[in-house]
Order: structure tokens, then C-alpha cells, then sequence
């Protein structure tokens, strides 16, 4: 299933006219991070039609909160203040979802605050980051005006990669897995090689998904074989 996150919205305007977008465009999942401004009358009044979204807002204190809910975090950003090498541009990022049909569960699109976007330490969340190809680097979108362009653009999304809710977390176990080895053979989260790792296996589709998870199996009893024989 796919999850509009809203970080720290501070204009109810903007949280109606995102809760319009999505289900103009099929959505209805949207979660808020630490905001009350779904519940101003604002918010209800750009909503026109969509309140059952605003109703069924779920909220969070934090984006880690998000993180811990969720399979695949993509956050979006307009600025380069993050070191990533793959910034996925909306069409982009329906092939990668498209591409894990089945193999991840949950998913979150996650858009910044209207004034700063998100935080560095809320972009290091993310598995993936997404941004709007624009002429100009300024003035950036509304934030209710990119919702809309990512949700228009992700609407074609089948059933099992944006609505399906039974699907196995194969990427999420995978993630969690290269994480455990890659500290096991002595990568810290602050090196090259484990950032490398992380920002890249979010670009694997299924299938690679499955094969990576027998690879990753057979280094991981590799390892516990030679870790017993040694002692």
C-alpha cells in the first residue's frame, strides 16, 4: 500500500488540497508527522469531497516512527543537501515500484516541511529520494502542487506494487539482512561501502530481490560455518 506522509505541514490548506490529490487519483492513505493542521477547518474546506481522507489521517511524532511502519521510505527533495547518487524522477520511481510488485508490502512517499523540506538526518531514512525534473531550481512546487504530481504519476500503479496489503516484505527482510552482514564483516553505517550498499539495493527489481536474498543466505552460513570450525 501506498502512504502520502506530510512532514510538519504547517499551512491546513495545503494538508486539504494534498488530501483532494490523492483521491482524485485513487489514493487514500495519508499520514502526518507531527501536525495538528488536518483537524483545522481550512484543511476541511480545501478537502471538497475528500474528508473521509483528512478523517482517517493517521499521525506520527516522527519520520523514524514512519520508518519503523513502512517497507520502502522514499522521501522527495528539491535541494541538493544530500550526498545520494540516484534521484529518481517521478516516472522513475513508478518502474521501481512497479519493478518490486509482490516483493514490498508497504510503502511511503514522504514530502518536507513548506519552508525547509526535509531535515539531513530524515533524508538518511530513506531508501530512495525522488524530485520533479523543473526549468527553474526556483521558485520549488506548493507542497499540495506536488502531491498531486506524484500521485498523477503514480495512479498507474497495479493493484500488488500500490494497494495490495498482503504481499511478503521481501525487500524490507533483505535490507535488514545486508544491514546484519555488512556490520558482521565490519562495515560501519558512516562508511562508503555500507551507504553505497543501502542507496543501491533499493533499485533492485524482484526477481534480483530473490536472488540477492540467497546470496545474502548462503554468506551468512558461510560465515557462521567458518565462525564454528574456528573455535
Amino acid at each position: 500500500m501506498l502512504h502520502f506522509v506530510l512532514v510538519e505541514p504547517a499551512v491546513p490548506e495545503n494538508v486539504g488540497a494534498a488530501a483532494r490529490a490523492i483521491k482524485t487519483m485513487g489514493f487514500s492513505s495519508l499520514w502526518i508527522v507531527n501536525s495538528s493542521a488536518h483537524l483545522e477547518k481550512p484543511a476541511r474546506i480545501l478537502a471538497h469531497g475528500s474528508g473521509d481522507i483528512l478523517d482517517q489521517v493517521k499521525t506520527f511524532a516522527d519520520l523514524a516512527a514512519v520508518r519503523s511502519r513502512v517497507d520502502l521510505l522514499v522521501g522527495t527533495s528539491a535541494k541538493p543537501r544530500h550526498q545520494r547518487e540516484v534521484l529518481l524522477p517521478p516516472d522513475a520511481l513508478r518502474e521501481q515500484l512497479q519493478a518490486k510488485a509482490d516483493a514490498v508490502q508497504q510503502v511511503a512517499l514522504v514530502f518536507g516541511r513548506e519552508e525547509s523540506g526535509l531535515h539531513g538526518d530524515e533524508i538518511a531514512l530513506c531508501d530512495l529520494l525522488t524530485a520533479i525534473p523543473m526549468a527553474v531550481t526556483y521558485p520549488s512546487l506548493n507542497l499540495a502542487q506536488a502531491v498531486m504530481l506524484y500521485a498523477h504519476a503514480l495512479a498507474a500503479l497495479p493493484v500488488s506494487a500500490a494497494e495490495r496489503s498482503d504481499a511478503p516484505d521481501q525487500y524490507r527482510a533483505l535490507r535488514e539482512k545486508c544491514a546484519g552482514l555488512l556490520q558482521a564483516l565490519g562495515y560501519a553505517p558512516d562508511e562508503k561501502l555500507y551507504q553505497w550498499m543501502m542507496e543501491h539495493l533499493p533499485l533492485l527489481d524482484k526477481r534480483s530481490i530473490g536472488f540477492a536474498h540467497h546470496l545474502t543466505d548462503k554468506i551468512v552460513g558461510t560465515l557462521a560455518g567458518r565462525g564454528k570450525t574456528s573455535k
